[in-house]
């Protein structure tokens, strides 16, 4: 069965891209090993070129590469989303049209970020409906306003909502009134957030689910709380959130992409080093992550 003959909900980690050294080609094997296990431990997907997958650092080429890699070795019903947020209207459609020919399942975009500034609601709107009208495959919203300086607010959203091809939103805002805004705003798609630390809080308010760092060296956790969440288990659900939350804040939110692999070293899975000019964590900050995650 494809990915997109199912309803997108889970949890789909926002994998990491592995170098052979900050300056280096991706290390392929180390990627699709990394890939291999997270789909063991029953996530319900792959996000590939995601801003935890250092997208802003790859060339148009690494991120179809990343796409063909995650493909060869996914499994049957799960979902493999490709980030392809460009900066302009037409970089982004050919990053999603070479993703989805690559194997993607969906893309996730994010808005243009440089010219934030000068975007007005009507220049989003036009900019998203471009790409899902030249995409063939479904389109998610990525709303990361920490890095593009740019929230996208729930009305925009509404605009559209009548796009056949877009599916969804991911609200990385970490905000849960933007949540909750999103999930009124748009109750015909999948809403699912960014921050580890409002999964349940998401959940409960009748989103579908995270794209998630800690699921790239947590996955168990995350997909044991959607689990017991699903089977009405609110208490099990609630200590597994308080588990799950220091491991995002003191991780993700600290220190991005470098902490997450740092934690996925500490987990048994490749994290290895950030792409330059991303600086690798002190020593000092990568005991802390190994305690954290060895505390779990």
């Amino acid at each position: 069965m494809s990915a997109t003959k199912r309803k997108l909900a889970g949890i789909f980690p926002p994998i990491t891209t592995p170098f052979q050294s900050p300056i280096g080609p991706i290390a392929p094997q180390r990627f699709q090993q990394n890939v291999t296990r997270l789909l063991g431990a029953g996530v319900d997907g792959i996000v590939v070129s995601g801003s935890t997958g250092e997208a802003a650092l790859l060339d148009a080429e690494e991120q179809r590469h990343v796409v063909e890699l995650a493909r060869a070795v996914m499994k049957d019903g799960a979902w493999l989303i490709a980030g392809t947020g460009g900066e302009s209207t037409v970089e982004t459609v050919k990053l999603s049209q070479a993703a989805a020919e690559a194997g993607a399942d969906a893309v996730l975009v994010r808005p243009p970020s440089y010219y934030s500034m000068a975007l007005s609601p009507a220049s989003l709107a036009a900019h998203f409906l471009s790409v899902a009208d030249a995409s063939a495959v479904p389109v998610l919203i990525y709303n990361i306003p920490k890095y593009t300086h740019l929230a996208l607010a729930p009305s925009l959203l509404q605009q559209l909502a009548s796009h056949e091809r877009i599916i969804g939103v991911k609200d990385s805002s970490g905000d849960p009134k933007s949540v909750a805004a999103y999930r009124e705003a748009v109750p015909e798609w999948a809403v699912v957030v960014g921050g580890a630390s409002l999964l349940l809080t998401a959940l409960e308010l009748g989103c579908q689910g995270g794209i998630i760092g800690v699921a790239c060296y947590a996955p168990g956790l995350c997909v044991q709380l959607v689990r017991e969440f699903a089977s009405g288990n609110r208490a099990a659900a609630a200590a597994l959130q308080e588990r799950i939350t220091p491991l995002d804040k003191e991780i993700v939110g600290k220190f991005g992409p470098a902490g997450v692999k740092a934690a996925m070293d500490a987990a048994g899975l490749y994290g290895g080093v950030v792409r330059a000019p991303l600086a690798p964590l002190s020593d000092q900050d990568r005991e802390r992550v190994n305690a954290l995650v060895r505390s779990d």
